[in-house]
């Protein structure tokens, strides 16, 4: 069982990501780069349960998620497409294999920016965000999750990476082993991943080529 909490507000942050910030339950407890699962407190839908990720902080008073959606899929996240303010989702348990071990390389796949992004605002407001790089792939500029924020909370090390779009300022393609190692410093220890299966896939991959122990990756498929 789950406890249910209203919805405060809902809105785009990319043309296929939502922002929901809802109520917290009151004894909700998680570390930045959790997700809980999370279900719609509606009839036909409160049994499918699905995994989101909070990107608010644990001393937070409000939840945030940034939920990307499916509108062709006809299931939970199209079902989101058509929920206000004041509706309310059902928070289960939390769980989650990502959190911040030490600085590194945050490598992220379209919406597999959320626990970093929990993870980094954290940081930042402990003003320890020292050397970590965030390297976000996604098809196009109009895709870029919280843009704005992370180039104010990162500057230069906020690299973006886009599979379908040539734009002066951005790197183009796909995370290879040559963008890592462009954008990787030599005392980088630990290799934060999330993204979509085949990115996960392709960019392990190139870890096992660089030689990365697998003990200073840190990973979770999204």
């Amino acid at each position: 069982m789950g406890q249910a909490v209203k919805i405060k507000s809902i809105n785009h942050l990319t043309p296929d990501v939502l922002k929901i910030v809802t109520e917290k339950p009151v004894g909700l407890e998680f570390i930045p780069g959790q997700a809980a699962d999370i279900s719609i407190n509606q009839p036909d839908w409160k049994d499918e349960i699905r995994t989101f990720t909070f990107v608010s902080l644990p001393e937070d008073q409000e939840l945030e998620f940034n939920i990307k959606t499916y509108p062709d899929h006809k299931g939970v996240t199209n079902q989101l497409l058509s929920l206000n303010a004041g509706d309310e989702l059902v928070i289960a348990d939390v769980y989650g294999d990502i959190k911040y071990k030490g600085e590194g390389l945050f490598i992220a796949g379209g919406a597999g920016i959320t626990p970093f992004k929990a993870i980094l605002k954290k940081l930042e407001k402990e003003r320890k965000l020292g050397s970590n790089k965030l390297l976000f792939a996604n098809k196009t500029q109009a895709d870029i999750i919280w843009k704005d924020g992370f180039e104010k909370m990162l500057g230069d090390q906020f690299i973006n990476i886009l599979s379908d779009e040539e734009i002066e300022g951005y790197a183009h393609g796909f995370v290879t082993a040559d963008v890592i190692k462009k954008y990787a410093d030599a005392d980088d220890k630990y290799y934060y991943l999330c993204g979509p299966p085949p990115m996960m896939e392709a960019v392990e991959k190139v870890f096992s080529e660089l030689g990365i122990a697998e003990e200073y990756i840190v990973k979770e498929s999204f």
